[in-house]
């Protein structure tokens, strides 16, 4: 069942996205030739707990961190550990933190150092995939019209879209209905309507959509290899533009 939130519920929401935000902004920070991701996700962690909050993903059905780190061919959910990030690296960094009953939920690809123009476009369409997902995310449109204008725009670079996996609802629960594809035909799913609050997540691979998943249970990778990217945010539907929760000095 689809949770539409109440004004006051919204203002809990707004609280911990703007911690999630602030988390994820700490961690575009880090990320640098030399740094291990176990320090970012320290680091992190330890921002979220200051914050009176909880890190959302830890223990989050027996996740063993605080966030996910995801490098290069690794789309979704890498545990961070001993690995150093290395120069020309792209760093999905996904970030989650819960107080007062609700959680916020976002993430980003981050470059460490200098990398090819090839994959800083595709970063780049990754984070821009979800701005056209945006415009349909507002009362009269569907689910799926979100879904469409994310895949439409990944296939005109020739990127694909991870089918495996896909964005959600989000409150007091991490995930919750609906489920938000970022491909499909549009005019399909439920239709939106002010008070419902959405995890928008384009992952976008550089080659094929197929993906694998590794002996750790978690870490999901490209099943060809190559780079993948993954941009995320909250957002409300209200009964005008849509807001993006996950914001910090305005910026997401």
């Amino acid at each position: 069942m689809i949770q539409i939130k109440s004004a006051k519920e919204i203002e809990m929401m707004r609280r911990a996205c703007a911690i999630t935000a602030a988390a994820r902004a700490l961690a575009g920070k880090l990320i640098a030739p030399g740094v291990s991701t176990s320090e970012i996700d320290k680091a992190v962690h330890d921002y979220i707990v200051m914050q009176g909050a909880v890190p959302s993903f830890l223990n989050y059905n027996g996740y063993p961190k605080s966030i996910c780190i995801s490098i290069n061919d690794e789309v979704i959910h890498g545990i961070p550990g001993s690995r150093v990030v290395e120069e020309g690296d792209i760093v999905s960094v996904d970030v989650g933190a819960f107080i007062g009953g609700f959680h916020g939920d976002c993430a980003a690809t981050f470059i460490a150092g200098e990398a090819d123009e090839s994959v800083k476009r595709l970063v780049e369409v990754t984070r821009q995939c979800f701005f056209e997902g945006l415009r349909f995310a507002r009362p009269g449109y569907r689910v799926s019209d979100i879904s469409h204008a994310i895949q439409i725009y990944a296939e005109s670079f020739g990127y694909s879209v991870v089918r495996d996996y896909v964005g959600h609802g989000v409150g007091a629960k991490l995930h919750e209905d609906p489920q938000v594809p970022n491909f499909g035909k549009p005019g399909h799913g439920p239709r939106l309507i002010p008070g419902m609050t959405l995890a928008i997540e384009p992952m976008i691979n550089m080659g094929e959509p197929n993906i694998r998943l590794l002996s750790d249970g978690w870490t999901v990778v490209t099943a060809d290899g190559k780079p993948s990217a993954h941009y995320e945010n909250t957002v409300l539907i209200t009964n005008g533009e849509p807001e993006i929760l996950t914001v910090v000095d305005g910026k997401c």
